[in-house]
C-alpha cells in the first residue's frame, strides 16, 4: 500500500466508522460526532465541509455540545479540506493543540518487535490499582490533572475488556514507564496511547518495549497495523522502528460551555 492509500483506509476505519466505547456516535451531513455517556467531552472525528459551509457547521455543532452542556474536540488532520479548517476553529474560539505526527506502521511476522524485544519487565495492568498508578505517573509528567482520563480506562477495562490493554514498567514499587492501546472494532488499526516515562527512567529503552509489547498483542489479536499520533519526541524515535509519517494531526478544544444562570 502507497501512503494515499493508508490515509483513505485510516479515514474510513478511525474516523469515519470508528464507535468508542461510552459515546454515542451521530453522523450528519457534516460531521461525525461522539456525545459521551457519562458527561465527559464528546468529540469531533471527521468532517466534511468546504469553505463556504465551515463556519456555519462549527457554529452549529458549538451550539449542539452546549445545549448538551458538553465540551468537546474536533480533531482535525493536515489531510482535511478546507485547508485553514484548524484557522476557522481557532477564529471561533477553540484552542488549537499542539501538531501532532500521524504515525502508522503494519505488522509482520519478521517485525523486530515481534522478535527482537525481552519484555520480562513489561507488566500488564488489568486492575483499578495499576490504573490509579497510570494516572499518578501521568500528572507527574503532564502537571495537569487525569481524572477523566483513570475513570475512562478504567470503565472501558471492566466494560470491554478484550479491547483495551495497558501496559507498565515497575522499578522498585514504582510505575515508571506506561502506555495502553485500543483494539479498534471492525478494523484493522490498533491505536496507540500514552508511552510516558519518568525522566529520570528515559534512556533505557521502556518506550520501545511498550511498543513491542502492544505489537505482539495486536498481531496475535489479528491486527495488520499499529497507529500513534505522535510528539516531536516520540516521531523519531517511532520512525527507527519503521513508523511511517501519513500527515499531522491537530486537537482542537471548544471554548468553554456557558453555564445558565
Amino acid at each position: 500500500m502507497d501512503k494515499n492509500e493508508w490515509i483513505s483506509l485510516f479515514h474510513k476505519e478511525l474516523r469515519q466508522e470508528a464507535v468508542t466505547p461510552g459515546f454515542i456516535r451521530e453522523e450528519t451531513d457534516h460531521v461525525v460526532r461522539h456525545i459521551s455517556k457519562f458527561n465527559e467531552s464528546g468529540f469531533i472525528l471527521a468532517s466534511n465541509v468546504n469553505e463556504r459551509s465551515a463556519r456555519e457547521v462549527i457554529r452549529k455543532e458549538l451550539t449542539f455540545f452546549g445545549n448538551l452542556k458538553q465540551s468537546f474536540e474536533w480533531k482535525v488532520y493536515s489531510y482535511d479540506k478546507p485547508d485553514n479548517l484548524t484557522e476557522l476553529l481557532k477564529q471561533e474560539g477553540f484552542t488549537i493543540d499542539d501538531q501532532e505526527a500521524l504515525m502508522v506502521v503494519k505488522l509482520s511476522e519478521s517485525h523486530p518487535f515481534l522478535t527482537n524485544y525481552d519484555l520480562h519487565a513489561v507488566k500488564e495492568i488489568t486492575d483499578e490499582q495499576g490504573i490509579h498508578d497510570v494516572i499518578v505517573l501521568e500528572e507527574a509528567i503532564w502537571n495537569g490533572s487525569h481524572t477523566e482520563l483513570g475513570e475512562r480506562l478504567w470503565r472501558d477495562k471492566q466494560n470491554s475488556p478484550d479491547s483495551l490493554y495497558i501496559y507498565g514498567i515497575y522499578v522498585d514499587g514504582q510505575l515508571v514507564s506506561a502506555a495502553w492501546m485500543y483494539l479498534e472494532n471492525n478494523s484493522s488499526f490498533a491505536s496507540l496511547w500514552g508511552g510516558s516515562t519518568l525522566p529520570q527512567y528515559r534512556g533505557n529503552g521502556y518506550y520501545s518495549k511498550l511498543l513491542a509489547v502492544r505489537a505482539q498483542k495486536a498481531y496475535e489479536k489479528g491486527y495488520s497495523f499499529l497507529t500513534v499520533d505522535a510528539s516531536p519526541m516520540s516521531k523519531p524515535i517511532l520512525e527507527k522502528s519503521g513508523f511511517s509519517c501519513l500527515a499531522y494531526s491537530y486537537g482542537c478544544q471548544s471554548p468553554s460551555i456557558p453555564v445558565p444562570d
